[in-house]
């Protein structure tokens, strides 16, 4: 390439078969926009600039990006991938010297190993147009690759004929064009097809009638241009794309004991030596530390893991983060903002809602702690709950440190309870605790003598 290179993907189309309100380069890949995959292999090239192009829900996909990441192009009409590529006409006219990479925001399997090969024999051949193939067992959907003695097209599968879709070697939607030449090829584009639209593939033809050197580079990498146009093939991609993070992860020293069972979003990030075992989800920008243990059933969303922790089977945890050396589960949950700090441990049939569970401190069967901090080495008892809701307004409780939950206990917020306090079994708390003290707030039992004998006479 001459001046280095700028970086054109084309995502103005909504993606009709995806039968969704949303566009189709937006749907989630294991936590990645589709869109975004593209890009990331894109950024990877190291392009001077890459522009977007984008069409139906143009406002929803620029908000998926940083300001000054990218620059968008507007295709106000649909009218094919020709005509996106001639709304950068203004961009690409002063760029006129270097070249453009072509790419489909559509392909979200695709490799910067795979493009760099098509990239180096387009500077060593110095084309106007070299554009990447792939011979696939399926070809249905592309269009196809015609080759004669003297020249090389591209036949999109509306306008092939029979013996043209027999044909397994396909055109894969990724292209490098010199600017100059492209853009004296581009208003010669015509629409005379059977969708009346403008095709990018007929440029190959028209450089070729005008002597300009066309390459092609056919790669191996087939697996990575799965069309993705329907709900099932975007599963397809998905699984190749969960398969490539699991192998990475294990490679790093992660053990991952049922692959076909586990799903790891792509920007989760584990720790060497934490084991993962059979039915675990790790969703978002989940963070697992080292030497960690995560059980059958295991849900963790965008939530920070130490090192050294066990989350036991059946745990679900969101936006939360667990220190170094905690136990959680199993049957647990944790919601949103909550806190489980250094060796502590929350454990059967457990919910936690924006609270912080002390250092060493233990919550270990049927509570619901919300809204809540909790300090170092307290005992919560089983079946505690802070009641924190009073219909209008959610109230914190505030447990200090040493401090014994007897079980069964009602903690009415706001209320605190002081440093070593005990409270006994049973008790509904109403009032601040102070520190050393026993509060007990019971009614008084009574027994009536013989009462069951005579209800059952009556």
């Amino acid at each position: 390439m001459n001046q280095g290179f700028i970086a054109l993907i084309l995502a103005a189309g909504k993606g009709t078969r995806f039968k969704s309100d949303k566009v189709k380069v937006l749907h989630s890949f294991l936590g990645k926009p589709m869109l975004r995959l593209v890009l990331d292999t894109v950024l990877r090239l190291r392009p001077q600039k890459v522009l977007i192009v984008v069409g139906y829900q143009k406002e929803e996909i620029r908000k998926e990006f940083k300001p000054g990441q990218v620059a968008f192009v507007v295709q106000k009409e649909q009218l094919g991938t020709a005509h996106a590529v001639l709304a950068a006409k203004n961009v690409l006219q002063k760029k006129s010297d270097m070249d453009l990479l072509v790419i489909n925001g559509d392909l979200p399997l695709v490799r910067p190993e795979t493009l760099r090969p098509l990239m180096a024999l387009h500077k060593k051949e110095k084309n106007a147009l070299t554009f990447l193939s792939a011979e696939l067992e399926n070809p249905t959907g592309f269009g196809r690759v015609i080759r004669s003695d003297d020249t090389i097209r591209v036949v999109e599968e509306r306008d092939a004929s029979p013996a043209e879709r027999k044909i397994k070697e396909v055109n894969t939607g990724v292209y490098l064009f010199r600017i100059r030449d492209l853009l004296e090829a581009l208003p010669r584009v015509s629409n005379k097809n059977k969708k009346k639209e403008f095709y990018l593939t007929d440029v190959t033809g028209i450089m070729a009638q005008e002597g300009k050197k066309i390459g092609f580079y056919k790669t191996e990498h087939r697996g990575e241009f799965i069309g993705v146009n329907s709900r099932y093939e975007m599963a397809q991609a998905i699984e190749v794309l969960r398969e490539r993070k699991i192998k990475d992860l294990t490679e790093d020293g992660v053990t991952i004991l049922d692959p076909k069972t586990t799903w790891i979003d792509l920007n989760v990030r584990i720790g060497e030596d934490t084991v993962i075992y059979p039915s675990v989800i790790i969703e978002g920008r989940s963070v697992i530390g080292r030497g960690c243990r995560l059980y059958p059933f295991t849900h963790i969303k965008d939530s920070e893991i130490g090192s050294r922790v066990q989350i036991l089977s059946s745990t679900m945890i969101e936006e939360s983060i667990i220190e170094d050396e905690a136990q959680v589960g199993p049957f647990s949950r944790l919601r949103p903002g909550s806190v489980i700090r250094k060796r502590a441990k929350v454990g059967n049939f457990v919910e936690m809602k924006k609270t912080v569970l002390g250092s060493q401190s233990k919550a270990m069967h049927l509570s619901y702690l919300g809204d809540c901090e909790i300090k170092g080495k307290v005992n919560v008892g089983a079946g505690t709950i802070t009641c924190n809701y009073d219909g209008k307004k959610k109230h914190k409780t505030f447990i200090d440190e040493g401090a014994f939950i007897g079980s069964g206990t009602q903690l009415i917020a706001p209320v605190k309870i002081g440093k070593r306090a005990y409270i006994g079994a049973g008790s509904t708390i109403t009032k601040d605790v102070s520190p050393d003290s026993l509060a007990v707030s019971r009614a008084k039992q009574v027994e009536r003598k013989n009462w069951s004998r005579r209800k059952r006479n009556k």
